[in-house]
Formats: C-alpha cells, sequence, structure tokens
C-alpha cells in the first residue's frame, strides 16, 4: 500500500512490538529511533524514512533525541558496493562530528566490522522479522574528530545500534489480481531491495508461484548471462537487487523471447523502464524522469490497474478485429451487387442513394458500436497472442470473406426471384431490405467471437440500439413514404414478400451464427478464434 509504519524494534537482544496508539518508548530504544532519523533526509520523500520521522515526532517530541539545529555536512549515499547511507552532522555546541548510517542490515554489520558470533545473532534478529513480512533495516552511529572527513563509510569506526522491522501492507485485490494475471497467461516477477525472507513472506501472501525460489543481487552479479536466462525461466522473486539490476534482468527476459512489462517509480529505473517492451511507472510516488521514460504511467499505482489495462487493451484489440471483419463483410455484397447486374446486363440493384444509406448504418456500428463493446467473457482466461500475429489474420479474412459471400448470395436470390415476378423497382426494394437486415444481423453476430447472439442480447450496448432503431425507421420510411420511394426508385413492396425477405436475413444470420459453433467453424478455422490454454508467457 506504500503507507509505512515502523511496527518492531530491536537493541542489544531486546525486541519491542510497537502498539499503534504508542507515544513513548522504552529508554534503550531512543537512540535506535534517534539515528535512524538522523540517516535520513530532513524532509523524506521515500514512505520507509517518512514512517520513520512520524515515529520520533510521535515517540522522541519530549526528549533531547530530536536534533532539528544540528548542521548537516555530508551525505555518502546507497551503492551498489554497498547498501548502506550515512549522514554527517555536527551540533552546535560541539566540535566532534556524529556520523548516523542505515541500510540493508548486512551492510550496516559490514561496516561496525561485526564478528562471526554477533553475525550470527544478528542473522536470527532479521529472520524473526522478516518472517513475518516485515522490511529490516539496521542502524549505526559513528563519532569523528578530524577535521578531513574520509572518502567511503567503511573509514569510520562504527558502532552496531540495533535493527528497525518497517510494515506495509499488501493492497486489498493484490492476490486476485495475480491469480487473474496467471489465468491470463501473465507471469509476475517480484523485484525487491528488501531482505529474502521478507520478499518470500509477501511473494507468498499475494499467491506468486514457487516463492522459496529466490535470487538475491549478490548471487546475480555473480552469474553468467547463460545462467540468468535459465534460471529467469522459473524464479518470479528477486530480493537485494539494486535499481540497475532492474535492466538486467529486462534484457534476460527479452533475450528468452518474453514481452516485458517493467514497473518503476524512482530516477534509477529509468533505463530499465525504457529497455522494457512496457514501461509503466507510478504517477502517484514516482519521480518525473520515471514517468518521461515509461510507456504507461499509473495514477493510482495500483497493481490491479495493470491486470485491468490488460484486459482492456484486449478488448480493444478484439473489438479492432470485430470492427475490420464487420467492414470486409458488409462491403462485399455492396461490391458484388454493383457489379453482379453489370456483368449479367441486368437493371441497376444499387444506386448512390442506397450505398449511402447504408454507410449510414456502416459508419456508427464501426466507430460507435464496437468501440462500446464490453469485453468477451474470457478476454483474461485465455493466453496471450503471439508477437507475430497481425491484426487482420487469416481467420478474421476467411470469416469475413464468408459472411460477405452469404449476405451477397442472400440478396441476389432475392433480386432474381422478385425481378421475374414483381418488376425492377420491387425487386430493387426487397432486395435492399434483406441487405439492411443481413447488415443488422452482421453487426449482432460478429458482437461476439465466441457467444451467440441470444446471449450477447444480456450485454448491454445503448449505441447498437439506437443503431438498429434508426436503420429500422429510415428502412420503413424509405418503403413506405411515396416520396421516399420515388428517391430510392422503390415500389411498394407486398407485405409477403417483405417477410419472405426477413426471413430470407434470419436464416443468412443463421448461417454466420454457424461460422462460431460445430462443424462449419472446424471446417474453416481449426484454431479456436478465442482459445484457453496453459500459461504461455509470449505477450501481455
Amino acid at each position: 500500500m506504500n503507507r509505512m509504519t515502523v511496527s518492531d524494534l530491536c537493541v542489544n537482544n531486546a525486541f519491542y512490538k510497537i502498539p499503534p496508539e504508542a507515544h513513548d518508548l522504552p529508554e534503550e530504544f531512543h537512540k535506535l529511533v534517534e539515528y535512524c532519523i538522523l540517516a535520513s533526509p530532513a524532509d523524506p520523500f521515500d514512505p520507509m524514512e517518512k514512517a520513520m520521522r512520524e515515529l520520533g515526532e510521535k515517540c522522541l517530541s519530549r526528549t533531547e533525541h530530536l536534533h532539528k539545529t544540528w548542521e548537516l555536512l555530508r551525505e555518502y549515499p546507497l551503492s551498489r558496493e554497498l547498501l548502506a547511507m550515512s549522514r554527517v552532522w555536527r551540533s552546535p555546541d560541539q566540535e566532534r562530528f556524529v556520523i548516523a548510517a542505515k541500510g540493508a542490515p548486512e551492510a550496516i554489520a559490514d561496516i561496525c566490522h561485526l564478528t562471526q558470533e554477533q553475525n550470527q545473532v544478528l542473522t536470527l534478529h532479521i529472520e524473526t522479522l522478516s518472517t513475518q513480512g516485515r522490511r529490516v533495516i539496521g542502524v549505526a552511529v559513528a563519532d569523528f574528530d578530524q577535521k578531513k572527513l574520509p572518502e567511503a563509510q567503511h573509514d569510520f569506526a562504527f558502532r552496531f545500534i540495533g535493527i528497525l522491522g518497517l510494515e506495509d501492507p499488501v493492497r486489498p485485490g493484490v492476490a486476485q489480481s495475480i491469480v487473474e494475471c496467471y489465468e491470463a497467461g501473465v507471469r509476475t516477477i517480484m523485484i525487491t531491495g528488501d531482505y529474502p525472507g521478507t520478499a518470500a513472506n509477501i511473494a507468498a501472501q499475494i499467491g506468486l508461484r514457487n516463492p522459496t525460489d529466490i535470487i538475491t543481487g549478490n548471487q546475480l552479479e555473480k552469474m553468467t548471462a547463460e545462467e540468468l536466462t535459465s534460471r529467469i525461466r522459473s524464479v518470479n522473486v528477486f530480493a537485494r537487487m539494486v535499481p540497475e539490476q532492474k535492466l538486467q534482468l529486462v534484457k534476460a527476459l527479452k533475450k528468452n523471447g518474453e514481452i516485458v512489462a517493467m514497473t518503476g517509480d524512482g530516477v534509477n529505473d529509468a533505463p530499465a523502464l525504457k529497455a522494457a517492451h512496457i514501461g509503466i511507472a507510478m504517477g502517484g510516488r514516482g519521480t518525473d524522469v520515471a514517468r518521461e521514460a515509461a510507456s504507461l504511467v499509473l495514477l493510482d499505482d495500483d497493481f490491479g490497474s495493470i491486470v485491468k489495462a490488460v484486459s482492456m487493451g484486449r478488448r480493444i484489440y478484439d473489438n479492432l478485429k470485430k470492427a475490420m471483419m464487420y467492414t470486409l463483410s458488409v462491403h462485399i455484397p455492396i461490391a458484388g451487387l454493383s457489379l453482379i447486374p453489370v456483368l449479367f446486363k441486368w437493371p441497376l440493384i444499387l444506386f448512390p442513394v442506397h450505398i449511402v444509406f447504408l454507410e449510414l448504418i456502416i459508419d456508427p456500428a464501426c466507430s460507435v458500436i464496437f468501440e462500446a463493446e464490453a469485453a468477451e467473457a474470457n478476454v483474461m482466461k485465455r493466453p496471450p497472442r503471439k508477437l507475430s500475429e497481425s491484426l487482420f489474420n487469416r481467420s478474421t479474412l476467411i470469416r469475413g470473406i464468408i459472411q460477405g459471400l452469404l449476405i451477397m448470395g442472400v440478396a441476389t436470390v432475392i433480386y432474381v426471384w422478385a425481378i421475374r415476378d414483381h418488376g425492377e423497382n420491387t425487386a430493387r426494394a426487397l432486395s435492399f431490405a434483406t441487405l439492411v437486415v443481413c447488415n443488422i444481423g452482421l453487426i449482432l453476430t460478429n458482437r461476439s467471437f465466441s457467444r451467440s447472439i441470444f446471449s450477447m442480447f444480456r450485454v448491454p450496448n445503448t449505441a447498437l440500439w439506437w443503431i438498429i432503431g434508426g436503420a429500422g425507421v429510415m428502412l420503413s420510411c424509405s418503403l413506405l413514404l411515396p416520396f421516399l420511394q420515388e428517391l430510392f426508385k422503390f415500389a411498394p413492396v407486398p407485405p409477403g414478400d417483405f417477410l419472405a425477405c426477413f426471413g430470407a436475413g434470419v436464416v443468412t444470420i443463421v448461417l454466420m451464427e454457424c461460422l462460431k459453433f460445430g462443424p462449419i467453424r472446424r471446417a474453416f478455422f481449426p484454431e479456436p478464434l478465442l482459445k484457453t490454454s496453459p500459461m504461455s508467457n509470449e505477450g501481455l
């Protein structure tokens, strides 16, 4: 949740769990809080440092352990070689310097030159807190009385003070989002600077696979590129990582042919965000550099938003395919009914006014109906599409052509039958009415690749009914109103013949529905249009 609180303190083998309502601390823990604050910026940005300062202001405000008048002389930043940072202070009434350090407990132990026995005890304390999911920070202090400060933190004679455990609750819904990712074929990897025990606890809470199989930053440095590309196929938790190692992991994943989406918020995350196929920056706590390097910016810094974005992307992709297939299908009969009379020397079926009428249905259908269509029911239960897959693939092309030829064939048969029994204008009216009914059916059947028209009636789409209603009204007016009959070159249509046209349109819709289900689909589309399979890592 990125809302940290200091929950546990440990000094000289003594643990203290801080009650939520605490306003003071036992005396033996005062120096631990004092020096962790001195090792942090005066106006902290990091949630961890904010939590330390809030604890000090709440519990040490009536003591002498807060030093707002001390002068900051120098900072030793955290580095890849040493996961610790120090700040050098001078009090107004003293010439000596006070150096406060905090960082990874093992790094603090290193600069304090702890004995093997002391390190073993410290390791037990760290494991006690990390197995509870706490982020563990070590604190040390040193005095320095020379005028020239050394270049490295190791040159100070640090004394180990203790460790803090910080709690950052997992956001509600993250575990469910991880489940959705796995169902959608999207693998989730956690990269953290935390202690391996802390990382394993959090990974287990949120449901990552293989939570105890962990690679640390030190282990990563010793791996060859080949070893990393092999291990990264199964390892999902990377602990004690510095930001620069994110880039190394991104490159290894890409080398394995995976599509990588990387999240980050810091300045040092920018190279990894840029190198990933999809860089995702945190909009709330992210730096400007991270946001500039990213492809997407999350406004709420919530992992669940990434899952929603994947679902939205798949919905948009599906709807684009539906609109393209509909566009192809509907223009085949228009082109065919314009060309066939010329080839067979029949009276023209379609005039410009008819095509304009049809485009008044086609354009809103493409730009409004399919755009507003809800996601398929299994949109997050199928594997990612292959990166090489084209938007307009073979299945889409074949199905679009078959649908168009079905409509053209039915409209042509109606025209040939009607012109023999009723004459040119009545035949044109009946053929055009059949074309409009089939057009509406085409919209309805292409709303979903996997569900029937009847099940899709339960899926709301307001634009659909406005456009279908408008098309029905305009068709009725063109068939019934004399001045529009003259404009469209129609003759009155007998009700029985119109019902025959409507029936022919329904038959066409049924045949188009058969392309989704049963042997017809299997004959033309051996691969399912929307399939569900075990997890694949080929894309988001």
